[in-house]
């Protein structure tokens, strides 16, 4: 593979893909709606901004302002990894929803690189600090990491549903 395509593949909805069905299968069963997953895709590479594990991505000036741009990314990275079987898009009254796939957890145990494995271990990271206390305050915590993410996208203090 050469350098140039390497740089297509970097922050791609490929990549943003493979970062959002490992993150849903250690979320298992949670459901997440898209602005709760720009906020994990941000935490999952930046984990030792918030208290978690060494952050898989360097820190870099500005990285805070990256969930203004991720929207876009995650929501078509989300698009493709339903494409692929291992997103599965649930609609209802309260929302669209996102959760991994039955076929998610062959495919994130077959990732056996050692980013693949950095990776799995921030995910495990976030869906242990979820478990341990609720999705809400886990967001609220991060907020106070990284400012109120909710406003980046129009949403309203404790409604995560956008559009």
């Amino acid at each position: 593979m050469s350098v140039d395509s390497f740089g297509r593949l970097f922050n791609s909805p490929l990549e943003a893909g493979i970062r959002a069905v490992i993150v849903l299968e250690h979320l298992r069963p949670e459901r997440v709606d898209l602005a709760e997953m720009v906020l994990f895709d941000h935490v999952v590479v930046h984990t030792a901004d918030v208290g978690g594990p060494p952050s898989l991505h360097p820190d870099v000036p500005g990285r805070k302002g990256e969930l203004l741009v991720r929207r876009r990314l995650v929501e078509r990275s989300l698009d493709l990894m339903r494409r692929c079987h291992l997103v599965r898009q649930e609609s209802g009254p309260d929302g669209i929803f996102y959760r991994a796939s039955d076929e998610a957890a062959s495919y994130v145990e077959l990732l056996e690189t050692p980013y693949s494995e950095h990776l799995k271990a921030c995910a495990g990271w976030i869906a242990r600090e979820v478990r341990s206390q609720t999705k809400d305050s886990f967001k609220a915590r991060i907020r106070e990491h990284i400012g109120d993410w909710g406003e980046a996208f129009g949403v309203a203090e404790g409604n995560t549903r956008l559009g």
